[in-house]
C-alpha cells in the first residue's frame, strides 16, 4: 500500500470514528492555494480542524510527530482563511490530530494537539 492509499484509508477510518461519535463533519480534504486540512468538524459547538496521520508501524516515528512546526503553520493559515471566507468570527476553534495505527487497528484522537 502506497502513502496515498494509507492516507486515504486513515481519513476514511477517522471520518467513520467521528461520525460514530455523532460529530458533524463540515468539510473533508478542504484545499486552498495555501494548503489543505483533512477534516473540518463541529464538535460540541467548536470548529475543529483535524489533521489525520496514518502509519503501518512506528519505525519512522509516531504519526503525530509528522505534524511538525511547518505543517502546523500551514494548517493554521488554512484555518484562518476558512474562518474569514465563512465569516465564523465568534466560534471557538481548536486543532486536533487523529493518529491511525493501521497494523494495530488502533486510533488515537489528540484533542487540542496544537
Amino acid at each position: 500500500m502506497n502513502n496515498k492509499d494509507k492516507g486515504d484509508l486513515g481519513e476514511s477510518i477517522a471520518s467513520k470514528y467521528l461520525s460514530d461519535m455523532g460529530v458533524k463533519i463540515i468539510e473533508q480534504n478542504y484545499r486552498t492555494k495555501i494548503g489543505e486540512v483533512d477534516i473540518i468538524a463541529n464538535i460540541n459547538n467548536e470548529l475543529v480542524f483535524i489533521e489525520v496521520k496514518a502509519r503501518s508501524n512506528v519505525r519512522f516515528g509516531y504519526p503525530s510527530e509528522a505534524v511538525n512546526y511547518r505543517k502546523r503553520q500551514k494548517i493554521t493559515k488554512v484555518a484562518r482563511y476558512y474562518i474569514l471566507k465563512n465569516s465564523l468570527y465568534n466560534i471557538p476553534i481548536r486543532f486536533d490530530v487523529i493518529e491511525i495505527y493501521l497494523n494495530e487497528n488502533k486510533l488515537n484522537h489528540i484533542v487540542n494537539a496544537f
